[in-house]
């Protein structure tokens, strides 16, 4: 019997060869062979991620890297601009507070993606050293058009760093790190990566290390400083690494790299085409604002009031398994992904289990 196959927001599927690589022998992680495989990620991550600029892997979750990023950008006596449309980033604000930032929150309706004149508005007060945007918001299925905000961003407050999660979007769409002169671009291994859950990737610019300088007290596992100290020096990493999963990384890159970003993003926007033809169809409007839906994964309004848990359960009782609305959302709207190496052919495939519950 196969297993479930997930259309959840992650984890998601991993392909047999990237979970089969985890069982490698493990070397030392101080060893000639531990540096020959991890600075051989290196350069194929900024692919990936678009940039020629600093990267960086963590073991931690995505989360770490939004405490990485309020830690090492916000100087004290300033102030780090929180904007929360969603689930995800009212855990950013929640770390901010949480490490003591001057942290301001702006609430914006869920459904409705964050646009340039709010964030205009809310950093006209002045005092800001950094704004945090969640790119492609997991629990509403919203994607905001962070090119406009950081083309905003740069030209009127050029002294604000622009601080990205993208935990749910990177690799899955273009998001161009070095073009839109973003600070920090935040993701995470079990989303669009496609790999187990376990190690963060960030992209980050030269702005955002010379900020760091200015920062005391800003840790030592998530310092950016030294993350870059032990990576030039080519030390690898501070601490002990994910071996398994880096080795789980090294296959998935060169998968990514094979199909060719483009055909990646294809399919992803495909993917999405298709769920959201399959809603409409059946009567379901999308929750996200018109132009803003996610292509990674898609938040169904429940307008048909159908047995949310009940749907769930017929699915995953065919071997599939989709989510349901997160938080306050649960049973008002549902959630399809249609992420990492999902094709038109799963997508079909789980269309036909869903017709079946809902005719």
């Amino acid at each position: 019997m196969t297993h479930p196959k997930l259309f959840i927001p992650g984890p998601t599927e991993v392909a047999p060869e990237v979970l089969a690589a985890q069982t490698r022998p493990m070397v030392g992680h101080r060893s000639q062979d531990f540096a020959d495989l991890f600075y051989h990620i290196l350069p194929r991550l900024k692919q990936v991620l678009l940039t020629n600029q600093h990267v960086y892997i963590t073991a931690s979750s995505g989360t770490g890297l939004q405490e990485t990023a309020v830690r090492n950008a916000v100087r004290s006596g300033h102030k780090v601009l929180n904007m929360v449309a969603g689930a995800f980033a009212d855990r950013w604000h929640q770390v901010s507070v949480s490490n003591g930032k001057d942290a301001v929150r702006v609430d914006i309706a869920w459904g409705q993606p964050i646009r340039p004149e709010d964030v205009d508005a809310a950093l006209d007060a002045g005092g800001f050293d950094a704004v945090t945007i969640v790119h492609n918001e997991t629990s509403t299925g919203v994607m905001s058009d962070i090119e406009a905000i950081a083309r905003l961003v740069r030209e009127k407050y050029p002294d604000v760093l622009i601080l990205v999660d993208a935990v749910s979007s990177a690799s899955g769409v273009p998001i161009p790190f070095d073009e839109w002169r973003l600070d920090m671009l935040l993701t995470s291994s079990q989303k669009a990566f496609a790999l187990p859950p376990g190690l963060a990737f960030a992209a980050v610019s030269d702005r955002m290390l010379a900020r760091a300088k200015e920062v005391p007290h800003r840790g030592w596992y998530f310092d950016l400083l030294t993350l870059e100290k032990y990576l030039a020096a080519g030390k690898t990493t501070p601490a002990t690494p994910a071996i398994s999963l880096l080795y789980a990384l090294d296959v998935q890159l060169d998968r990514i790299l094979a199909e060719g970003l483009e055909n990646r993003w294809a399919r992803h926007e495909t993917c999405m085409e298709m769920t959201h033809a399959w809603a409409r169809k059946h009567g379901f409007e999308l929750f996200p604002a018109p132009g803003y839906e996610s292509r990674t994964v898609t938040c169904v309004r429940n307008t048909r009031e159908i047995d949310v848990p009940a749907m769930i359960a017929f699915a995953r009782e065919r071997n599939m398994v989709i989510g349901n609305g997160y938080g306050s959302l649960k049973n008002q709207t549902f959630r399809i992904a249609h992420m990492g190496e999902l094709g038109p052919e799963d997508m079909t495939a789980l269309f036909a289990v869903l017709d079946e519950f809902l005719l």
